[in-house]
């Protein structure tokens, strides 16, 4: 996740960001560990969430090893170039941010859960950058669906941000948008660390734990 130089930190402009394209970058349509397909059809009464947490290699991989996920995929999301490529998101100049897509059974596994899983993957508190990732896309951020994933992905930065500021740690840098359009990223990015073991991962947490009481 090193292949740029230009470390963006700030967001850009619609009239900076690149043109982009019409048609979708090809990617895979199976996932690599569990072959079920990454954009459908899934089954009935499954949901959808996006997390972003940095590098989406390491956190694809935490996500789809939670029991009740039923596949994963990561790509790009609430940027400005549409149909981005993996370099035109690492120049900074699209304004995508890298997340992971999240099929899961909710009478498997709550989106309460899922959150915890994400607060406590990554350290929320950095603004920009995850670890030695630095650039726009590596920002944290919770995307939702609905009324239900809102209000819970708000309340839940709340809660663990009281867990933080207890540990003294910095206030939380989180965005929480309305889910916005998801790009696929290209197919070598799918599952990348079940093809590559000893890949690079990226991600840390902050030692805290996320209080579900």
């Amino acid at each position: 996740m090193f292949g740029f130089t230009r470390k963006k930190l700030e967001l850009p402009t619609p009239e900076e960001a690149l043109p982009g394209r019409v048609h979708p970058i090809p990617t895979t349509s199976k996932h690599f560990v569990n072959g079920n397909p990454i954009k459908g059809l899934y089954p009935e009464g499954f949901e959808v969430a996006y997390f972003a947490l940095g590098c989406y290699w390491g956190a694809e991989r935490r996500f789809w090893q939670v029991p009740g996920v039923w596949v994963t995929a990561v790509g790009n999301i609430a940027g400005l170039t549409p149909n981005p490529t993996y370099e035109e998101v690492c120049s900074g100049m699209t304004g995508h941010n890298e997340v992971v897509r999240v099929v899961f059974d909710p009478a498997v596994i709550s989106y309460t859960a899922l959150l915890k899983s994400f607060w406590e993957g990554h350290d929320p508190t950095q603004g920009m950058r995850q670890g030695n990732d630095v650039g726009t896309q590596y920002r944290s951020g919770i995307y939702t669906f609905d009324d239900d994933q809102w209000s819970q992905a708000n309340a839940s930065r709340d809660h663990y941000q009281h867990a933080l500021s207890q540990a003294t740690h910095a206030p939380i840098t989180s965005e929480i948008l309305p889910a916005p359009f998801f790009y696929f990223a290209e197919g070598y990015h799918q599952q990348y660390l079940a093809k590559n073991p000893a890949g690079y991962c990226g991600l840390g947490g902050t030692g805290v734990a996320y209080p579900m009481a």
